[in-house]
């Protein structure tokens, strides 16, 4: 129950003294909830609350009076005036600050300092505090292993290991990975509170693009400085000082979303004992001749400098002509994509003769070695083996050559311009006619000597200019728009080229047919299973794996260039290259080689993929290649929880060298998570401003200092500007605090099938509000227990034999909610236990049974015997031990998800007494048994009974609705047979206590008329078993009640009417669209449903007067 709830509760009027019908002499049992009542949430709750109320009145009058007295004191400032309403609202403020609670200090890493009182509401910021560094501190969240052996509790195989996924340092973690942490820690929470030895590993990638991409442009923004003039050894000291700094601002986000990692084993990707992993790999797959140097196209990203994989690339999709901004140029400079380009060749032999090819990359023509066509296309039969002139590089002959894969003669002109070393598909037609491969780049997207007058000019001015110089000779011919899609940079934004370069590659075939083996044997599991799918078609179409990153930040290549006396290797020829895992090793090597030479080494500058190192870390992170104690307690993990679009490019990579090099599949289950966007289904983005700190989102945060995270990063101008926009239309009011709990929890409800989830902070702010409503039922249910109250220790039985139907009911739910919870987590089905334990702490414990023991507060009748008094001791002690276990159970099926809110109100409740011998305190709720399903406490004869009980709840809750009776409901239930009889009269107080405001139920034995019915009621539900009655007459003003419903006929029909005409217009049709036609039917539909309805209402009111005339 919520404080507006008890509130409400509180403020209700005394029922209105309106005649009671003549009742049959066949009643035999009634209940008032009225009546000689001394309920606390009635009387004392109530003057308890009026003290309160008094009270807080009190201090923000003091407040609101020090603050106006502060304001008047000091004068405007000249040409601003101070409104009444700013004052006042300077006073709450201020009063507001008076009154918030204050916490009491806590030592850091010390037990929580719990003396002060619970507060009245859920403060997320008061709940969180403090409890992180005692978890840590505790050694809670280490692994617990056999103290005898040294290994997992219950033997080999009986472990849980998540090697969380390492975010990159590239500033602060974001939704998605507030998503993984709260799905991976929910997983080891729930392990280890089932007693096994749980590992939640943490670690962080180096992330080599990003990382150097974000200190570059650090350091040109605030230094100007670019990290060539550095040098690589002052720029990589640099980057070392960024991680230091940001690694902190992760590592902090990671305690703040209450991750329960084993920090003592934190891991870094180029920490020691990674970096020996790595060249240990690197040079294991080198020795078994699956690592080869090659000459080949990669995405090269100009900006960075870089060749980067699939993953790093952005498909961006445009539907025609468009205007686009490339990094590296002036801020106001754009380019037009989405076209595509038509020119001519001149025939070397004729002057006269062209042939027209086109083109979306103009500038790439200076590359060109040849034109394919079609050679059964009959319109070029005459020109095959002939030759082309370059118009613009002096000597460049293009063959004129035939080929059926590339060219389809119905398409464009029927012949297609070449460029080998700058298109895939024209680097396979030039490897089947052994064409020349001619570069036009350099590495910064300057272009090259071969490119003749353009040389050193930049590969989009050369866009512009070459279509001018078409032009001028003759040979343009138009520009059409073209749908394409351009690729681009995911770190940069840079548009990608096609680019050769000798580069290391990895021949993953025979590991790739090994990966597929695995899931087919069922040695891995993957989660969605229509994952599986994919996984098979991607690495059933493996290519080589290209290694090579032209960067300087990361695990550079341990592969040594060999001069030998004094004649250095070509570098693009991997045999004149050296692999080892050091320096002296690669001499060794290279010596062996080259037995008497002079021999100098020189290392590859580049540095291998991220993704490399990466691919190791679910055994590299436990000593691999060395034979630790880790290894053997800790390897192979039972879980990886990550995005699926990582699924190939990470997963599938850590399979395939786990099985190579360990000779295990790594992990046993892949979860694959769905990928966070904003509300409007967009991708995460910082230039689009919807991107969320998980932080601001805890804390809740200001629309200015959200604008202020933006000028902290390397957004340009623009971007912020764009971003700005974004943040003013999404967050208008800034971000509502939400607390941890509620982030995580909100965070698991989606359905483990999506593949994409459309985040709205609203959504998690409505999940705060289900953690104040968690705290209210706590509070109230220790009111109800009482400061002396023992609960019964764990050997005794849960059913004790003294339940009544709502005990027996409640903990049947418990139970169910626990049985669905425990089988969702270990199928994965993290929406199914999310909504199981809020329907229970809400729907069932909240709403219904809590509700239902109120009436167990009255005090015994004066008069009554000793019998019945130890009756209703019985009765009481029973549902106390229920409410009890229900409170302490919730807040178990809870933990694994909000381990914030249930630690601290775990530490509230009183703890079951120890009988058990050897058995110690449990300190904290993380390490408390988890509930299992309990087969004595099925009940499925109770949740009948209780559901026909409800069913009937329900319907007079309706009806009390319906004809607007607020409080003093009387209910009759006419019951059928002896049964009915006993329960209804059994069950009285507890069904009265479910219908608000309701003054009292009662019984009619079987015994009478079964036509007869209570005067002046209405009948509400009806069932085989029971009637039920509502009175009306004398309750409800008749004839108010009717001129209010035809006030309200009328107005619908008037707002009916005004749609009606709009659709009677002349041209409507022609007028109006499809969609605001539809709304216009959907808006005349619905005030027709509104006045059927209301007529009903009338109709029924009707025959209450006609009943009473």
């Amino acid at each position: 129950m919520t404080n507006e709830e008890q509130q409400q509760q509180q403020q209700q009027q005394a029922a209105s003294e309106t005649p009671s019908p003549s009742p049959s002499p066949e009643i035999s049992a009634s209940a008032s909830t009225e009546e000689g009542s001394a309920e606390p949430s009635k009387s004392a709750l109530k003057k308890l609350a009026k003290q309160q109320k008094a009270e807080q009145l009190k201090q923000m009058k003091a407040a609101a009076k020090a603050a106006t007295s502060s304001t008047s004191a000091s004068p405007a400032p000249e040409g601003e005036k101070v409104s009444a309403r700013k004052q006042k609202k300077a006073a709450a403020a201020a009063a507001a600050e008076t009154t918030e609670e204050q916490l009491p200090e806590t030592v850091p890493g010390e037990m929580k300092n719990m003396s002060a009182p619970m507060a009245n509401a859920y403060n997320p910021k008061h709940v969180e505090a403090a409890w992180y560094d005692w978890w840590v501190k505790e050694g809670l969240f280490e692994p617990k292993l056999d103290e005898t052996t040294s290994t997992p509790i219950g033997g080999p195989g009986k472990q849980f290991v998540i090697a969380a996924p390492p975010p990159n340092i590239t500033g602060s973690l974001h939704m998605g990975h507030a998503l993984a942490v709260s799905l991976e820690d929910a997983m080891i929470r729930w392990n280890r509170m089932h007693g096994r030895t749980a590992l939640f590993a943490v670690g962080m990638d180096h992330a080599s693009i990003s990382t150097q991409n974000v200190v570059e442009k650090m350091l040109l923004k605030k230094e100007g400085v670019k990290r060539e003039e550095l040098g690589r050894e002052k720029f990589l000291e640099r980057v070392w000082e960024w991680k230091a700094k940001y690694g902190n601002r992760i590592t902090t986000q990671f305690r703040r979303l209450g991750a329960s990692y084993d920090w003592s084993r934190e891991a870094f990707t180029m920490d020691e004992n990674l970096t020996a992993a790595v060249k240990e790999a690197f040079t294991r797959l080198a020795d078994e001749g699956l690592v080869t140097r090659d000459t080949r196209l990669v995405n090269w990203c100009c900006h960075l400098g870089t060749g980067i994989s699939d993953l790093e690339v952005d498909d961006v999709e445009l539907a025609g002509p468009t205007m686009r901004s490339v990094p590296g140029y002036g801020p106001k400079e754009q380019f037009e994509f989405g076209v595509i380009v038509h020119f001519k060749y001149q025939l070397e032999d004729d002057e006269n003769e062209f042939i027209e090819v086109a083109t979306t990359r103009i500038e790439t023509m200076l590359g060109d070695v040849a034109v394919a066509v079609h050679p059964d296309d009959e319109r070029y039969t005459k020109l095959h083996g002939r030759y082309c002139k370059h118009p613009f590089i002096e000597g460049r002959r293009i063959k004129i050559i035939t080929d059926s894969i590339l060219v389809d003669p119905a398409f464009g002109t029927g012949a297609v311009k070449i460029t080998p070393a700058h298109d895939p598909n024209d680097y396979e037609t030039g490897k089947r006619h052994g064409l020349q491969l001619i570069n036009i780049l350099n590495k910064d997207g300057t272009m090259n000597k071969s490119t003749g007058p353009y040389a050193g000019m930049k590969r989009f001015h050369v866009r512009k200019q070459i279509i001018e110089d078409l032009t001028a000779k003759g040979l343009y011919v138009k520009t059409e728009s073209n749908p394409m899609i351009i690729p681009t940079c995911s770190k940069s934004g840079d548009v990608i080229e096609p680019y050769m370069i000798p580069q290391w590659y990895i021949d993953c075939k025979a590991m790739a047919e090994a990966a597929c083996k695995a899931v087919e044997d069922g040695d891995l599991e993957i989660v969605p299973k229509m994952s599986e799918k994919e996984w098979f078609l991607w690495l059933r179409n493996i290519q080589p794996w290209c290694v090579s990153r032209q960067l300087w930040w990361g695990h550079r290549v341990p592969a040594y260039l060999v001069t030998v006396d004094g004649v250095r290797g070509d570098s693009a020829n991997g045999n004149d290259w050296v692999i080892a895992r050091s320096e002296e090793e690669a001499l060794q090597r290279a010596q062996a080689r080259h037995p008497g030479k002079t021999i100098s080494l020189e290392q590859d500058p580049d540095a291998l993929d991220t993704w490399f190192s990466s691919g190791l870390w679910p055994f590299a992170i436990f000593g691999w290649p060395r034979e630790t104690p880790d290894m053997a307690n800790f390897y192979p993990n039972q879980v990886l929880e990550t995005g699926w679009d990582i699924l190939f490019f990470w997963v599938a990579r850590m399979v395939m060298l786990g099985i190579k090099l360990t000779g295990q599949v790594p992990f046993k289950r892949v979860y694959c998570h769905a990928m966070i966007r904003d509300a409007y289904g967009r991708k995460m983005s910082k230039s689009l401003g919807n991107v969320l700190d998980p932080i601001d989102v805890i804390e809740g945060a200001t629309l200015d200092s959200l604008f202020q995270q933006l000028l902290e990063g390397n957004l340009d101008d623009r971007e912020v500007k764009k971003a700005k926009e974004g943040q003013k239309k999404d967050y208008p009011k800034g971000i509502p605090e939400c607390g941890t709990d509620a982030l995580r929890f909100a965070l698991c409800t989606f359905p483990t099938a999506a593949r994409s989830i459309n985040l709205e902070v609203f959504r998690i702010e409505g999940y705060r509000k289900f953690c104040n409503k968690i705290w209210n039922a706590t509070k109230f249910a220790l009111m109800k227990l009482g400061a002396d109250f023992i609960p019964r220790s764990r050997s005794h039985p849960t059913l004790t034999g003294n339940e009544s139907l709502a005990d027996k009911w409640i903990l049947h739910r418990l139970n169910a909610a626990v049985d669905a919870t425990n089988k969702s987590i270990e199928n994965m089905e993290f929406s199914d236990a999310t909504t199981a334990i809020y329907n229970f702490w809400l729907y069932e414990l909240c709403d219904v049974y809590i509700e239902y023991i109120k009436p167990l507060d009255r005090p015994v009748p004066a008069d009554a015997t000793e019998a019945q008094v130890a009756e209703y001791e019985t009765r009481r002690r029973s549902a106390m031990d229920t409410l009890y276990t229900c409170l302490e159970g919730g807040l178990l099926l809870l933990a694994p998800f909000m381990p914030y809110l249930t630690e601290e109100l775990w530490h509230r409740i009183p703890q079951r007494p120890i009988t058990e011998p050897g058995a110690k305190p449990i300190r904290s709720i993380s390490l408390a048994p988890f509930p299992t399903y309990d087969r004595s406490l099925e009940n499925t004869d109770v949740e009948r009974q209780f559901a026909k009980l409800f069913a009937a709840v329900q319907a007079i809750r309706s009806s009390c609705a319906s004809y607007n009776i607020v409080t003093g409901a009387q209910v009759f239930f006419r019951c059928k047979d002896v049964a009915s009889f006993s329960l209804i009269s059994e069950q009285a107080d507890g069904i009265a206590a479910l219908i608000k405001g309701c003054r009292s139920v009662q019984a009619i034995s079987p015994s009478a008329d079964s036509q007869w019915s209570p005067k002046g009621c209405a009948l509400t539900s009806a069932s085989e078993e029971f009637d039920t009655f509502l009175l009306v007459q004398g309750v409800v003003d008749v004839s108010a009640e009717i001129k209010k419903l035809q006030s309200k006929v009328e107005l619908a029909k008037k707002q009916r009417d005004d749609v009606i005409a709009k659709t009677e217009i002349a041209g409507y049709e022609t007028k109006f669209n499809e969609d605001t036609r539809k709304q216009h039917a959907d808006k005349i539909a619905a005030f027709n449903a509104e006045m059927d309805a209301l007529a009903k209402s009338i109709e029924n009111f009707a025959k209450l007067d006609n009943e009473s005339a």
